[in-house]
Order: C-alpha cells, then structure tokens, then sequence
C-alpha cells in the first residue's frame, strides 16, 4: 500500500520540480536569444575557439543546472540545500557565460568585469558547499564559514585588482594566492579537515577530500590563466585567447565536476539511510 501512495507523491514531486525548474532554463536561454540579436554585426566564427569555448561551455552549465534541480528528488531532506547550491552556481555561470560571449564576439575583448561577478557569486557558493556537506552529517561551527568566505573573498578581490588595473599585476598575483593558501588551509589542515576526518561517513568524507583536491589543483588553473595572461609580456591578442580559454576550461571543472561530486554523495548517503 505504501509504494501505491508513494509512487504518484513522487511523479507529483517531479512535476513540480519540473515546473520550477522550467522558467529558469527559459530564462536563461531568452538572455541569451537577446545576447545573439544584439550582436546583429557579428557572429561567431567557425575559426573562433574562444568564442565557441564560451558557447558550448554555456550549453553544459545549463544541462547541469536542470539535472542538479531535477535530482533534488532523489536525496533525503539534509542534502536537497547541497544540490540546490550546486545548481545555483551553474545557473549564475550560464548567464553570465552568455553575456561573456556577447562581449567577446562583439569586441574582441576580455569581459573581466562580468567574469569577477560571476566569481563573487559563485565562488563563495562553492565554498559554502565545504560546510553543507559537514553540516548535514555532524554539528559545525559557524567559524568554517567565515573563514572560507573571507579567504575567498581576498582571493578574488586581489585577481580583479590586478585584472581591472587597479593594483599592479604581481602585487595583486600575490594577494590572491594568499587567500587561496588560506582556503586550502582551512580543508586540508583547518577545522573543516578535522571534522570530515573524525565524524564523517566514508562516503563524505570521499567527497570531500575529492572536492578538496579541485580547489587544489583545478583552481590552480586559474593562476596559470592569469600568469598567461598578464605576466608573460606575450602579445595582447595571444594572450588574451590564453586567458579565456584556460578560465573557460577551469570553470566546467570547478563548477559542473564540484556539483557532481556534490550530487554522487547526496545520492550515495541519501540510499543508504532508506535501506536502513
């Protein structure tokens, strides 16, 4: 009798996650309908791989927030905040990829400016997920938070500074790895580490030592973008085609494959308590 009662619950569930989900892919692909038609006097080249970088990387960010929404139903109550996160960030990167696209196509130039508030929206979301993940399994203290707020918030403001020309570009290169030492800090040696080493299941602890190590090394890409970008004295056109495409590469890592990490844990956890 249950499973009669549960089974229509659940297509009814899934309908009104569709239905949510549904405007917020529409309106994602209506920016990005009005980005094409305002560029009326230019189209993406097939020889631009800059430009297409930006397009098909959009494409993917928006699969990947449909699917993260539409798979809250299949975690238990604890998790479902962990997935939403996850698809907040891609849907945030989709349309600020759109917009990017427009900007490069258009002019040709680097659209820095709309790449940093996509990282001050996203990027500490991706951090927050650290204490999500802890906090749907044991108590944790509001001080992991903080710390993983301002240590990305002073990694990022030191990047725009040198990117934008406000700061000298090594001077604001050093401020923006000391608050990405200050991260790793925190989840390899911190408190964060600490709990995911003493309290946590195997399998969030998996997570979040795989997590950890994106913010390792798939975040290590981003200062290689910037030293290609900035620091080499290559040619401005060069280097900007190395800027893009190695940030557009480190965002489908750091945003779509940190979700999915999110979401395998979210399921694996969510299966073993129902058969429990």
């Amino acid at each position: 009798m249950n499973n009669v009662v549960t089974a229509p619950n659940r297509l009814w569930t899934k309908a009104r996650l569709a239905a949510m989900v549904a405007p917020l892919i529409g309106a994602a692909f209506a920016i990005a309908s009005r980005s094409a038609h305002a560029a009326t006097t230019a189209t993406l080249k097939q020889d631009d791989f800059v430009g297409i970088s930006f397009w098909v990387i959009s494409m993917a960010l928006v699969a990947a927030t449909a699917f993260f929404f539409l798979e809250r139903d299949r975690v238990s109550p604890k998790w479902k905040t962990s997935l939403t996160v996850s698809g907040l960030v891609t849907l945030v990167a989709a349309v600020h990829y759109f917009y990017m696209r427009e900007v490069w196509v258009t002019t040709g130039s680097t659209p820095t400016v709309f790449r940093y508030i996509d990282w001050l929206i996203t990027v500490p979301l991706l951090m927050i997920e650290f204490y999500l993940i802890l906090a749907a399994i044991t108590k944790v203290q509001g001080g992991i938070f903080w710390r993983l707020i301002i240590g990305t918030l002073v990694m990022l403001i030191g990047g725009y500074l040198g990117e934008a020309g406000y700061l000298s570009v090594w001077p604001a290169f050093i401020i923006g790895m000391a608050g990405w030492a200050f991260i790793l800090y925190e989840i390899f040696l911190g408190q964060a580490s600490k709990i995911s080493a003493t309290d946590a299941p195997p399998a969030v602890r998996s997570a979040f030592n795989t997590m950890r190590l994106i913010v390792t090394f798939g975040w290590a890409i981003y200062p290689i973008g910037y030293f290609f970008g900035y620091l080499t004295g290559a040619n401005p056109a060069e280097s900007a085609n190395a800027l893009n495409i190695i940030y557009n590469a480190a965002d489908v890592l750091n945003k779509i494959a940190f979700g999915l990490i999110i979401w395998s844990v979210a399921v694996s956890e969510s299966e073993h308590a129902t058969k429990q």
